[in-house]
């Protein structure tokens, strides 16, 4: 067992499942240790109430339940998306972004009812085990994490459903075929692994999707929509005023009707090994191709360049857990910065699994110029003599290299 102080009172991030039911139970056992228990509500598609009579059959007192799709979504995942973060340069980050607000709340629940230590359920062959922590330790210094994955034998779900034979735990078995996968949800993303998928040249049984259609059997007429933006934030859907959280489910909506938003990633966890997963991530899909086009027109060259080089470095510090660093905040508050400008609306058109843009406009921040960028006459606009110069003095340097090879 890891060293541990006295642990009187510990807050276990808490679903209601088989692991995290044992989890609580071993807790219990193990620590002889009161059990606070959290549930999060961050749009995972699935009912957080049953939680709580879940708890308090195993004798839990203090139950957290909260709903908190509205900061997740405002507070998260629209920062992120400020930012077009992709890790690897496919991963919209999905699960990453939803553990800094879960690794907050525990800490804060923690303080409120004078918890000495908090737990997860995540394995110590992820990156869950990293980010949670991490976060926690970044917001609390002081706070114990016990993370039972990495402490007991109880590795296999045979052992684990073994254990809460023995201890009475009430374990709900689902109707139908079990899902083969271990999945994670939120109002970002669907995400899939296990199983089949362990091996990297086996194509997704078409049946694992739940979110979206594919894109053969998607709708033969196209979607189109709009979404206006204030401050790189969509704030309306065709004109409509719509919370952040009622962007992401109408947009995951959408995107899943018209096969938007599936991938199949080979990632490098921050761990060390290489990790297969798929995807569902309509609304981001989306998100981050209207975004792009939004700052296409409102932002500055060097801006937007600076940007995308920094963007690579700010989707890894979220992969990697470090949302609540320095160095994340600083960048934040850069990208934030970059966004004061990027003001309008842009139209998407929906189909068949892509997302193209079918116009975009700014009534007060475009920064493109029909008079200097027409083929046609402009009118004096542009001085196309000037080009001369311009590419004499970014040549010189090229020349000199030149005549030296030259030896001249």
């Amino acid at each position: 067992m890891a060293e541990f102080k006295e642990v009187k009172k510990v807050v276990l991030a808490y679903s209601g499942g088989l692991d995290t039911s044992v989890i609580l139970k071993w807790l219990v056992d193990q620590y002889q240790c009161e059990v606070v228990t959290f549930t999060a509500d961050i749009g995972q598609g699935e009912e957080v109430e049953p939680a709580r009579a879940k708890a308090q059959s195993l004798g839990i007192k203090n139950i957290f339940i909260e709903n908190l799709r509205e900061e997740f979504a405002r507070d998260y995942v629209f920062p992120m998306f400020r930012a077009n973060a992709l890790y690897e340069g496919e991963y919209l980050l999905g699960t990453s972004i939803a553990r800094p607000l879960i690794a907050k709340r525990l800490v804060e629940i923690a303080a409120e009812t004078g918890a000495d230590a908090i737990s997860h359920g995540a394995t110590g062959k992820g990156n869950d085990q990293v980010r949670f922590e991490l976060g926690a330790y970044a917001l609390s210094p002081g706070i114990q994490v016990i993370a039972p994955w990495r402490e007991w034998d109880l590795n296999s779900r045979e052992k684990l459903l073994g254990y809460a034979e023995k201890h009475n735990i009430p374990i709900e078995q689902k109707k139908g075929k079990k899902s083969p996968y271990s999945m994670d949800a939120n109002l970002l993303h669907i995400s899939y692994e296990g199983g089949e998928l362990e091996d990297p040249w086996c194509e997704p049984n078409s049946e694992m999707w739940r979110w979206t259609v594919s894109p053969e059997q998607a709708p033969d007429k196209p979607v189109y929509i709009e979404l206006t933006y204030v401050k790189g934030d969509i704030v309306a859907i065709d004109g409509e005023s719509v919370s952040p959280a009622t962007v992401m489910e109408k947009l995951n909506q959408l995107g899943g009707e018209n096969g938007i938003g599936r991938s199949d990633i080979v990632e490098n966890r921050y761990v060390g090994m290489k990790s297969r997963g798929c995807y569902e991530t309509p609304a981001g899909t989306i998100m981050l191709k209207a975004h792009r086009a939004m700052e296409s027109l409102t932002l500055d060259r060097e801006a937007a360049h600076l940007k995308d080089d920094l963007m690579p470095r700010y989707a890894a510090l979220i992969y990697n857990g470090y949302w609540w660093s320095p160095e994340r905040s600083m960048l934040q508050v850069m990208i934030d910065e970059s966004q004061a400008n990027v003001n309008g609306v842009v139209r998407l058109k929906l189909y068949k699994g892509n997302v193209s843009v079918a116009g975009r406009k700014s009534d007060h921040d475009s920064l493109f110029d029909e008079r200097i960028a027409t083929f046609e006459d402009d009118q004096g606009h542009y001085n196309q003599q000037d080009a001369e110069g311009f590419i004499k003095l970014n040549a010189l340097r090229l020349r000199l290299s030149a005549a030296r090879r030259e030896g001249k």
